[in-house]
């Protein structure tokens, strides 16, 4: 598409979007309450249990808090980690009916199991290492790792998992060891070494299968939004393949892919990068199926529907806030996503009418002002307000006067080139040559 039909496109959706009469009439996702156990469906292992608890300190719901509660509790008992365990009965603190209380005697049973079993993996380490035998001493720290994140000792499991590192006699033990290492890194919120451990595993190239590498992208996506470089994070999200699947349900969801990587390309990407490496991405399209609302939400933006792209948002922001990663970068996200919205509603026109635009974007007109001036102020628009008729004109540079200036300035650089080759020629012409002298 040539650059003046795509900004005549964008000027015709802008004004569709901007009239009333052709505004289009597409169902918006409902403001629904977070289905948990659907939600808690999509998990396995600890970070079932850590969203489960978060949800339940953040929701604000009773109802809610005691359902994510109630699964938290059952999901617990499955594993050995009785200190979770007397936490969760504490915040249920009897508000649960049935068998959702303190059971001694099963937390008793477990921690006498886990005594027998540390005992037991300290002397079968103990004569591996008398035999320098380095598969076993690897395997032997491998599962005192296990050992410690099952029972909910990350800093222990952390150590014993990196040890391992000077026993691996292969690739793939390496990739093993960083994988074990970034989950639990991601667990403890220690995100710096989460991208280390993903380089290296990416170092060993011939080693890596699809699935680990889509896991490895996924943890260097978290680990880029948490920092929050979400141009980065986006671009991780948008390179994983499909086979991911349900592969990584220790970590993330495939639905988390795309919300987050769908998220931080609205907030990070310019409209030609929405075009390629989102919307005609096939792989993330595969994801975007998945959830509707994102999907629908970056076509919105992308053809210039602003106000319907603003409302799926505003739908899905209290179920974001309630996501583990996402919940800390969901304002700024907001403001990034929507800023980009106005500077690209204004880009095409010379001047705006604001009430047409405050339409648009469904807010008041006092506020539209408002957000534009702090844009204007921050040089994201040139332009000036006309307060009293409500008109926003762009400041486009004098085109006419930009031309003067750049052929002056190509007339000063040619002939000062033409002076230099004169002086060069008449230097050689009367041998007047400085030689350098050589020390030896």
């Amino acid at each position: 598409m040539e650059p003046d039909e795509e900004l005549g496109q964008i000027t015709d959706e802008i004004y569709a979007n901007g009239d009333e009469n052709k505004q289009r009439h597409r169902p918006i996702i409902s403001g629904e309450q977070l289905d948990i156990e659907a939600y808690a469906a999509l998990y396995s292992g600890r970070t079932k249990i850590t969203r489960l608890l978060f949800i339940a300190d953040r929701c604000g719901n009773s109802s809610m808090q005691l359902e994510a509660l109630r699964m938290a509790y059952d999901e617990i008992k499955k594993g050995e980690n009785t200190q979770l365990f007397r936490e969760v009965v504490q915040k249920i603190d009897g508000c649960l009916s049935g068998n959702y209380g303190p059971d001694p005697a099963w937390a008793d049973a477990v921690d006498r199991r886990a005594e027998m079993r540390k005992e037991k993996l300290e002397n079968e380490l103990n004569a591996y290492r008398t035999n320098l035998i380095k598969e076993s001493i690897r395997m032997g720290y491998n599962d005192f790792g296990d050992y410690y994140y099952a029972h909910g000792q990350l800093g222990e499991a952390f150590k014993n998992y990196v040890r391992t590192r000077d026993y691996c006699t292969t690739a793939k033990h390496i990739i093993h060891m960083c994988l074990n290492a970034i989950l639990v890194s991601i667990e403890m919120g220690q995100f710096t070494h989460v991208t280390s451990y993903v380089s290296k595993a990416e170092q060993s190239q011939d080693a890596l299968d699809a699935v680990t590498v889509a896991k490895l992208r996924c943890a260097a996506g978290v680990a880029n939004l948490e920092a929050k470089k979400y141009k980065l994070a986006a671009r991780k999200f948008l390179e994983v393949g499909p086979e991911l699947g349900n592969n990584y349900t220790e970590v993330i969801a495939p639905q988390d892919v795309a919300t987050y990587g769908g998220l931080c390309a609205l907030a990070s990407f310019d409209r030609g990068e929405l075009k390629s490496k989102v919307i005609d991405n096939i792989n993330f399209r595969n994801f975007l199926e998945l959830v509707p609302e994102i999907r629908e939400l970056i076509h919105d933006f992308y053809t210039s529907h602003y106000a319907s792209c603003l409302e799926y948002l505003g739908n899905l922001k209290a179920n974001l806030m309630l996501d583990i990663h996402l919940h800390d970068h969901v304002e700024t996200l907001y403001d990034q996503i929507r800023s980009k919205a106005l500077i690209q509603y204004t880009h095409p026109f010379v001047s705006v009418d604001l009430n047409m635009m405050a339409n648009a974007f469904k807010t008041s007109v006092a506020g539209l002002e408002k957000e534009l001036e702090a844009l204007i102020t921050d040089n994201q628009i040139q332009a000036r307000i006309d307060s009293h008729n409500k008109i926003l004109y762009a400041r486009h540079a004098d085109q006419r006067n930009a031309t003067f200036q750049k052929v002056l300035q190509t007339g000063k650089e040619f002939d000062r080139d033409v002076r230099s080759m004169l002086l060069r020629a008449n230097l050689l012409k009367h041998e007047y040559i400085l030689k350098t002298s050589r020390k030896h």
